[in-house]
């Protein structure tokens, strides 16, 4: 006879899980008092919505499902950014919520919430364990379905009283991972249509990869001599020094690589869903009838044709394609060899940061002292800003699992997804960027990184200003400022305050020994980069936008 909290734990550890995060609450104590016995690592957070994103970020890396566990009512509900930026960004996750008793179900108990209803339209799946004995099953399942066809988020509800009673229950087992493979005549009509094209490129993207399936496509675009593109935000899938990388396809895509888009014969869509942002809004392939022959791919079958109709869909994950495709090869030397190496020199003349700009400080050296110091496997995370671009252009991406931001474009994310990167991998450089706004939403959870000894460095990008709103305002209404403007703290002592280290950078020389005694000191640190509001991207001014209308 056990608990339901203790089957919990051992479901878990059967599926090895290493460690979860959390805020608690009275609603799961029984869960907490099995995780004191268990080798599995507890981290406590400050915030749910951090405790979700460090969970999301955990899965974005490994490709394992990230465990989170919350309480009822505001603790769920702070939560849901984390859920919403999972399903998404397509990535591995279950949260676990304690529940009201079950006497005091749909009663509106203190803090109850119907969790089916609340969080199924943005989770892939929400349940309530009602019988003990059924954990073993019902978390078996989660982790199949958080990880099977296109991954996304679980949600389960844990009445209190389920997790206090006793109950016999089978012995947990690891669950089954289910891969889907490429057919035969899929890949061969692929051969055919590759072999007939003339201007083809590839695009990579969503979830499901691994670093063997990340190699195996850099061998396929060897062998076809395919510029390949990155969906936005998937940065990690393709190295960027790589003689066929073409940049990334995302907000602010370079204007060569669009047009070598549009006027492809042949779109590779690997993984990805092609949404709004990567599409540049539709345009760049029409829906739902796209003038390049596409060929698809994604481990989900009702994703192939949801938008796009293609020309040859092949339901499988980008890693079993990948492993089945390297082994093929053209007859002769491509056609479009040089395009591609073209591609590559357009992708390095965009990502060549300005030297000069408005303001004492100047992001552009900044980038190239970072890309200058930093490992191949340091691992960057970002939330969202105008801030981020200067990683997502002039960051040149090497190696699998370096990448921490979220496609949805999520706020508040950089740093608790630094915390869950540097847990995960805690030999590797962790660096986080955010804006002032950003850092503001989740900044609390740098007291996670104290606590635990995580010595992430988070670089706050500070212009005083809700900068993409304000971008857009000033477009629109120029002039006419209204609730984009910040009074911040000082980031540099706020860090000091919570026992890490912290500095600030008022002029582009200072950022260099600023970042080295950040990393000497081996705490958790705070950069704070004082920006010139009207640096508001890395070729325009605020003045330029407004000016210009």
């Amino acid at each position: 006879m056990k608990t339901g909290g203790r089957l919990i734990v051992e479901a878990l550890e059967a599926n090895g899980v290493e460690r979860m995060y959390c805020v608690p609450g009275e609603s799961y104590l029984a869960v907490l008092d099995a995780l004191h016995d268990s080798p599995i690592q507890s981290i406590v957070c400050r915030q749910e919505g951090g405790a979700a994103m460090m969970a999301d970020c955990a899965g974005r890396l490994t490709g394992k499902p990230g465990i989170c566990f919350v309480t009822r009512g505001p603790g769920s509900t702070n939560a849901s950014a984390g859920i919403h930026i999972a399903r998404q960004d397509s990535i591995p996750l279950i949260m676990f919520i304690g529940q009201v008793a079950s006497h005091a179900r749909e009663r509106e108990a203190f803090q109850e919430v119907d969790y089916r209803a609340f969080f199924g339209p943005i989770a892939k799946w929400a349940t309530e364990i009602d019988d003990a004995a059924r954990i073993p099953e019902i978390v078996t399942r989660a982790f199949s379905v958080a990880t099977s066809g296109r991954p996304g988020p679980v949600v389960i509800s844990l009445p209190e009283d389920m997790l206090t009673s006793e109950v016999e229950a089978p012995a947990a087992l690891p669950f089954t991972p289910v891969e889907t493979q490429p057919g035969e005549a899929e890949l061969a009509e692929l051969e055919k249509l590759l072999a007939a094209a003339r201007r083809p490129i590839a695009i990579l993207g969503g979830s499901r990869w691994n670093e063997k399936a990340v190699a195996d496509f850099q061998k396929i675009a060897e062998n076809w001599s395919l510029p390949v593109g990155v969906s936005f935000r998937r940065q990690m899938l393709f190295d960027h020094l790589h003689p066929n990388y073409a940049g990334d396809v995302g907000i602010g895509i370079n204007p060569k690589l669009a047009a070598r888009i549009k006027e492809a014969d042949l779109v590779l869509l690997v993984g990805g869903r092609f949404g709004e942002m990567p599409s540049s809004d539709y345009t760049l392939m029409k829906s739902p009838y796209p003038d390049q022959t596409l060929v698809h791919i994604h481990p989900d079958s009702s994703e192939l044709g949801r938008v796009y109709r293609p020309t040859v869909a092949i339901n499988a994950s980008p890693a079993a394609f990948a492993t089945a495709f390297a082994a093929r090869k053209p007859a002769g030397k491509p056609a479009w060899a040089d395009a591609t190496a073209q591609a590559h020199a357009d992708y390095l003349a965009w990502s060549t940061t300005p030297k000069s700009g408005p303001g004492a400080v100047q992001m552009g050296p900044i980038m190239d002292y970072l890309e200058s110091v930093l490992p191949e496997d340091a691992i960057l995370t970002n939330g969202a800003g105008n801030y981020a671009t200067w990683v997502h252009r002039f960051h040149r991406f090497r190696r699998y699992a370096t990448q921490g931001a979220p496609t949805s474009g999520s706020m508040g994310y950089g740093t608790p997804a630094a915390v869950a990167a540097k847990a995960t991998f805690p030999g590797r450089a962790v660096v986080a960027f955010a804006g002032d706004g950003c850092f503001m939403m989740n900044g609390q959870e740098f007291a996670t990184a104290v606590q635990y000894d995580l010595p992430i460095i988070v670089i706050v990008v500070n212009n005083g200003i809700y900068g993409t709103i304000r971008m857009h305002q000033e477009r629109e209404y120029p002039g006419r400022v209204e609730a984009t403007d910040l009074r911040n703290p000082d980031f540099a002592a706020l860090a000091r305050a919570y026992g890490g280290h912290g500095e600030t950078v008022e002029t582009t020389d200072a950022f260099a020994p600023a970042f080295e005694r950040a990393r000497a000191s081996g705490k958790p640190a705070i950069i704070e980069i004082r920006l010139d509001p009207e640096a508001i991207t890395p070729t325009r001014t605020l003045t330029d936008i407004r000016e210009k209308r």
